[in-house]
């Protein structure tokens, strides 16, 4: 890879199969940009820890690893042009996370309403440690690899402000190591789920997953939220915030046939079952190749675990020549053994 390209640095949590938002508000930015850019795709096990600290959670993560993985690469992220690594498997971080931990206060981060947020979805009684430095860590990911450039969701973009902050402070008090790093947000930052009440989410049960067969992606569009004041076909509806045509426009690719169902649709000249029926085809033309590459390294695991095993590697490379500028820049004793 050349060292002129600019970093990006971005990844998930393990914590299950990935779905149509994961790709309109971050996946997609990282198929347009790994031909351009240095990518780092993180795997981030850690980050499970803040709100799911139970053996019995913790032992579910290798597989979903492995999911995670399978669900990037089917989408065609290129393990030639890209490292995708495992966030455990880089000890630096958990140094590089408890020097940033020195550098920004408590009041800064309990300011973040997406932790409460957080918290209150894992049903949290009381704000963890953990959870409250979740963007402490989240900058320790960033700036390892000195990323300059950040693809996220909409939910996650206060939190690159902090590694922002922190990374202009520690470059003010140290020296100049870090670049501050920029936000990239996808075309749709977040992806109204299938109920049309939320955000498309796991956990609310109103997902459609990369991984969904052609059956299953049929059974959700067609239970899909639309206009409640449609009673009939008949009846003029309303386009604009329809979950149905929001879909429409971020997947289907006939351009002209959905502005040709938008235009009936608000005549009162087409029903929701063709308008559904037209979004199925066009959610499984789109998932079809996805599906193709997902079923290839199902079939050959071992090379999923040596794609990961490659990236943490050269992951562990970039991060300790980051740690080298850090103990330098602060100063730092060095024992030597």
């Amino acid at each position: 890879m050349s060292e002129k390209r600019k970093r990006i640095l971005t990844g998930d949590r393990p914590t299950g199969k990935m779905h149509l938002g994961h790709y309109v508000g971050s996946l997609e930015n990282r198929l347009r940009l790994q031909d351009t850019y240095e990518c780092f795709f993180i795997v981030a096990d850690l980050h499970t820890l803040t709100t799911r600290p139970e053996r019995e959670q913790i032992t579910e993560v290798g597989q979903f690893v492995h999911q995670l993985v399978l669900d990037y690469l089917s989408v065609g992220i290129d393990p030639e042009k890209c490292t995708i690594f495992l966030q455990s498997g880089v000890p630096e971080t958990y140094e590089l996370n408890l020097i940033f931990e020195m550098l920004i206060t408590v009041p800064r981060l309990e300011r973040l309403p997406s932790l409460k947020d957080m918290a209150k979805a894992e049903n949290l009684d009381a704000m963890p440690f953990g959870l409250l430095g979740y963007p402490v860590l989240q900058t320790a990911d960033i700036l390892l690899p000195r990323a300059n450039l950040v693809p996220v969701g909409k939910d996650n973009e206060a939190h690159v402000e902090i590694s922002r902050e922190i990374a202009r402070r520690f470059n003010r008090q140290y020296g100049e190591v870090f670049p501050i790093p920029e936000v990239l947000l996808g075309e749709v930052p977040t992806l109204v789920g299938t109920d049309g009440q939320a955000k498309m989410s796991k956990s609310l049960d109103n997902a459609i997953f990369l991984a969904d067969d052609p059956k299953t992606v049929e059974q959700k569009v067609m239970k899909m939220y639309t206009d409640p004041k449609r009673v009939s076909a008949d009846v003029p509806g309303t386009v604009e915030g329809n979950p149905v045509f929001i879909y429409h426009d971020a997947f289907n690719a006939n351009t002209a046939e959905v502005e040709d169902l938008k235009d009936r649709y608000r005549k009162g000249k087409v029903g929701d079952v063709e308008v559904k029926q037209k979004l199925i085809n066009a959610l499984n033309d789109f998932l079809a190749p996805l599906r193709k590459r997902r079923a290839s390294y199902e079939q050959r695991p071992e090379q999923v675990d040596e794609i990961l095993a490659e990236g943490t590697r050269r992951a562990q490379e970039v991060a300790k020549e980051t740690m080298e500028r850090v103990r330098e820049a602060m100063g730092m004793f060095r024992l030597k053994l």
